[in-house]
């Protein structure tokens, strides 16, 4: 007769979803639950921005200046800031300081960058220090004014340009993205004959997009939401950016007439809805322009960053 041998299997133990390292159940369910608040949290407000902008008027006056779902739509408030007034003038001239501010700032910031990421520049050294201790060191508030009074760019339009031109940080991201661009094709480009201009601007430039798109929408963002410059060094109200705008009709809850809007003061809807309408305005240009940049930053500021 022969044996039979039985081998037993040791059973494995089953496995959570979500992989070995999962937490419990319970805990995700927390996770999420708090995830779902804290989102909450952060929409509503806008929700209700949003509302309040586009609610009849009836709605609105019932519910004392603030909807969270509006009964119907009435674009009574954006026919009104859309007038011709002080609200499109302002929008008019936040849009042209943004787009010329932010042309001005990548083009001195990619100039300074590569030339402090070039070995043997002369004076490179000495400039990236005196960049550095920028980062530090903060000009105070009378200094800027005095130095804006001297070069007469009082009530000009400059103004809100020039002082915020060059941002050290960017300055040294895209320094740092610069150097991380093979030096063959700088040395064949120089052995064909391109000058340093022509490197510059055919083959470090095409190849620095994704730098060049991020610190574009960090120039933007910062002039297109600026209002302190203005408030130091603008006097005529007619050429009041956007921002400052919204500081003194809804942060302050100055009154918006109808000469102010450029319409009728009879068919002025709310100002309740005319605040949260302005305050739509001022968010919907960046809300826009962010998604089509978004896949950049990874590349563009991280790469740039751990190479540097």
């Amino acid at each position: 007769m022969t044996a039979t041998h039985t081998v037993t299997v040791p059973r494995t133990k089953k496995r959570r979803r979500g992989g070995p390292d999962a937490p419990p159940l319970p805990g995700r369910l927390l996770t999420g639950f708090v995830l779902l608040v804290i989102c909450l949290v952060v929409i509503l407000p806008f929700v209700g921005i949003v509302s309040t902008s586009l609610a009849p008027v009836a709605q609105v006056n019932d519910a004392g200046g603030f909807v969270l779902w509006p009964q119907g739509l009435d674009l009574g408030a954006y026919q009104s800031i859309f007038a011709g007034g002080v609200v499109t003038r302002a929008m008019l001239v936040s849009i042209g300081i943004t787009v010329v501010g932010t042309l001005i700032s990548l083009f001195v910031s990619a100039m300074l960058a590569y030339a402090l990421s070039r070995p043997g520049s002369y004076g490179s050294g000495f400039v990236l220090s005196l960049v550095l201790v920028s980062l530090l060191f903060a000009p105070g508030l009378i200094p800027n004014y005095l130095v804006v009074k001297e070069f007469g760019l009082l009530d000009s339009y400059w103004a809100l340009i020039l002082p915020t031109a060059l941002s050290a940080f960017n300055v040294i991201v895209m320094r740092s993205f610069f150097m991380a661009i093979p030096k063959e094709l700088i040395e064949s480009a120089r052995i064909d004959g391109a000058g340093d201009f022509q490197v510059f601007w055919r083959i470090v430039l095409p190849l620095s997009k994704a730098v060049l798109a991020v610190i574009g929408l960090f120039y933007a963002v910062g002039y297109w939401n600026a209002f302190f410059n203005a408030l130091l060094y603008i006097n005529d109200t007619a050429k009041w950016p956007l921002q400052l705008v919204l500081r003194t009709y809804v942060i302050n809850n100055a009154q918006l007439g109808g000469a102010d809007l450029g319409t009728s003061s009879d068919a002025l809807p709310p100002q309740a809805s005319i605040q949260m309408a302005i305050l739509v305005v001022s968010i919907v240009p960046i809300l826009i322009v962010y998604p089509f940049l978004q896949r950049h930053f990874a590349k563009g500021v991280l790469t740039g960053a751990v190479k540097g």
